[in-house]
């Protein structure tokens, strides 16, 4: 779908790791303690809607249909030490994280710039939304516990690989506009460290911004071509194209 040049973006929406926040937070401080927390969780609430269609999706790509705990979390571990984006994967430790933020053993990170644009883009006027590989359930309890309080009020909603689809296809970003009641992809900006997903958003007709900040898995990948910053702050929305200072 081909955008118009001439509307100015309204939309803004944000990857998580290494666009808002550090990945090395995210791998060193949230993996572990899901790590630690999945034989519990199966064990304990594995009856719960959301938990139990987490297993029966990890029984299903297995091909191992009677697995039990101690075989779902060895799959699960596997796709964790490999940083494999598995939806079932992510939804059980959407559901341990939230319980990790809500006791107050975890506490989200924000790159300094992030918090401060998201808020100035919300008061202007702007939609904010998240699409990450992260569940929605992970994506509440994260950025409902920063370090200076909840930022839930900043955004209007929260996609995931389940609700809109995998990042690097276009057809998710489809989902999203039509998710949000939004017919002009050109009213969207999509910020994101990977280019492959910048790629997917702009044949979708989105605006794009890459954001390379120094230390981060990709920063080295580059964007090939998308407008890039290494900060939030540099970003300037008001025109017809997101500008970088």
């Amino acid at each position: 779908m081909t955008a118009s040049r001439t509307t100015a973006p309204v939309h803004v929406v944000v990857d998580i790791e290494g666009t808002t926040s550090a990945t090395g937070f995210i791998t060193e401080q949230l993996y572990p303690y899901s790590r630690k927390h999945f034989a519990q969780l199966l064990d304990t609430r594995g009856t719960e809607p959301d938990v139990a269609r987490a297993a029966a999706a990890v029984r299903e790509l297995i091909g191992e249909p009677e697995a039990g705990t101690e075989r779902i979390v060895e799959a699960l571990n596997g796709w964790l030490d490999r940083d494999e984006k598995v939806t079932p994967l992510k939804t059980l430790q959407g559901v341990i994280w939230a319980e990790g933020f809500a006791s107050g053993e975890l506490t989200s990170h924000f790159y300094p710039d992030a918090i401060p644009a998201l808020r100035a883009w919300h008061a202007a006027g702007h939609t904010l939304y998240v699409f990450s590989s992260g569940s929605v359930s992970a994506q509440l309890a994260w950025f409902g516990h920063s370090a200076e309080g909840s930022l839930l009020p900043l955004f209007s909603g929260h996609f995931d690989t389940e609700t809109a689809g995998p990042k690097k296809i276009a057809s998710s970003y489809d989902a999203i506009a039509a998710a949000v009641g939004e017919t002009d992809p050109a009213r969207f900006v999509f910020l994101s460290d990977l280019v492959e997903e910048l790629d997917a958003a702009k044949e979708a007709g989105w605006r794009t911004v890459g954001v390379r900040r120094p230390g981060e898995p990709y920063y080295a990948k580059g964007v090939a071509g998308h407008p890039e910053t290494d900060s939030f702050a540099r970003i300037d929305l008001s025109g017809a194209e997101p500008v970088v200072r």
